[in-house]
Order: structure tokens, then sequence, then C-alpha cells
């Protein structure tokens, strides 16, 4: 699969389904991989995908340097202009979705609709993960253990009654454990997220957006999502019963059937 050069750096992407254009956009310290085949699969009829590794992770460049929510935004920005695409339906998970608020903001022209997932606008109002998640992860982390670090980031991003099912956490471990982000690309990409604020700016956005949010989130509680619905005018929240961080995985044929039918409801209006 190609690699393109974007903004000094070479981004990892793909292409597949067939219809309008989708960018979809990964949180920290995802890849192009975490989508998973029952979400891409739900959506791969009715559109062109476009997945890709942000800077630094999965097989996308090496990351030089700091790195803000904008800087991620106009990789993604670059990418469509690199594939000549003018205008695409813009989806956005965790980190993800800061980066969706910051293309719609700094180029409405380009979305033609927005979903955002377990993410936050930032600002007084949002709530941050509690600190003893962060903790759980950090420790995790920086003890070089994978085996530990993938069981931890499996009990926060996973619901546990999802969790529990049989074969859950093999398939999570073996997909998480490919192109795993080094602890540099992590730390730069937090320090990213702990100076997004769209808050006071996302009363402008006009394009259409869907927020979905899992219910047992315990990265980013659902009161985040609620917060960014209330915030931008005539957006829809669907709150996910029992979901955790990555409803997407949790629920995959739910979750894109969300997407595709705001997504095509938009285009008909």
């Amino acid at each position: 699969m190609p690699n393109i050069e974007i903004a000094g750096t070479d981004l990892y992407y793909e292409r597949r389904g067939a219809g309008e254009p989708m960018l979809l956009i990964q949180g920290l310290g995802g890849n192009s991989l975490h989508w998973g085949e029952g979400f891409l699969g739900g959506l791969e009829d009715s559109f062109e995908l476009i997945v890709f590794d942000n800077r630094g992770a999965g097989r996308s460049g090496a990351l030089e340097g700091d790195l803000t929510i904008a800087d991620l935004a106009q990789d993604a920005l670059g990418l469509l202009d690199a594939l000549e695409i003018e205008r695409a339906h813009v989806v956005g998970i965790s980190m993800g979705g800061m980066v969706a608020q910051e293309i719609v903001l700094a180029a409405p022209e380009r979305v033609l609709t927005l979903t955002l997932g377990c993410t936050f606008p930032g600002g007084p109002e949002a709530k941050m993960t509690d600190m003893e998640v962060v903790g759980m992860l950090a420790e995790a982390v920086l003890s070089g253990d994978d085996e530990r670090t993938l069981r931890v980031g499996y009990e926060v991003m996973i619901a546990a009654e999802y969790g529990e099912q049989e074969g859950a956490y093999e398939l999570y471990s073996e997909l998480a454990g490919q192109y795993r982000a080094p602890i540099p690309v992590l730390m730069a990409q937090l320090a990213a997220i702990m100076g997004h604020d769209t808050s006071e700016r996302l009363g402008a956005v006009t394009v259409p957006t869907l927020v979905v949010h899992g219910t047992e989130d315990r990265l980013m509680e659902a009161e985040n999502g609620e917060l960014i619905a209330r915030l931008i005018p005539g957006a829809r929240l669907e709150l996910l019963e029992g979901s955790g961080h990555m409803f997407f995985w949790e629920q995959p044929e739910r979750s894109a059937q969300l997407v595709r039918e705001h997504a095509t409801s938009a285009a008909e209006a």
C-alpha cells in the first residue's frame, strides 16, 4: 500500500470501497488497522474510504519535533489535496475526533458531513480522564512490559461486558500489537490533546454533525460527547449503551449503520 509525502513526512494510506469519499481519522497511538474489518466492511459498499496513519504512528514516517492537533488536521487536509479529493465525509474518533474538529473549523467547505466519536472539545466544561485511569496506563507503558500494556489498555478501552467475550482479547491484542506507536510519539500526541480547545469555536460549525459515544467509556467519559452535541448547532447525539471507548470495535455493525445513515441522509438533503 502507498505512502505519500505530506508536509515533510510520509503518510501511509489506503483507499477502499466505492462512492463519495469518507476520511477516517484514528486516535492516540492508533493506526489504520484499528478500525476493524467489521466497521470498515459496513461502510465500504456505500463510500470510498480513505484510512491513514497519523505522522509518527503505524506505517507513516517518523515524528520529528512537537505536535499539535491543528498540525494533524493540516496533514489530513494535505492528504485530501494530494489525492485530489475536494470534499469528503469526515469521521474522527478520540484524538482523531479532535483533529476532525480542527478540520471543519479550518476548512468547512471541504467537509460534507462530520462524525465525532468518543472525543471531547477541551475547555472548562470538558471532563478529563480520571487520574486513576491515567496512572494505570502510564505505569503500564513505562514498565516496558508489552503484555501488561496490552492488558491494561484492553481494560480501559473496552467495556467489561464485551471484554469478557471469548476471543475478544485475542483479537484486540493481535491488532494492537502491530505497528505500536513509540513512547515519544504517544507523549507528543498526549501533549497535543492537552492543548486542544475548540469549545468556544464549535458554535460556528454548520456542517451536519453526528456525535457518538459509548456510555461505559472510561477514557473519555460520555458527558464529553453530550457537551460537543450542545456546542455544535443541530448536532445529533447517539449514546451506545454498554460500549466503551472503542464503540466502533464493540458494536461495529451499529456504529457503521449510524455513520452510513448520517452521511447518506445529509447527502440526500
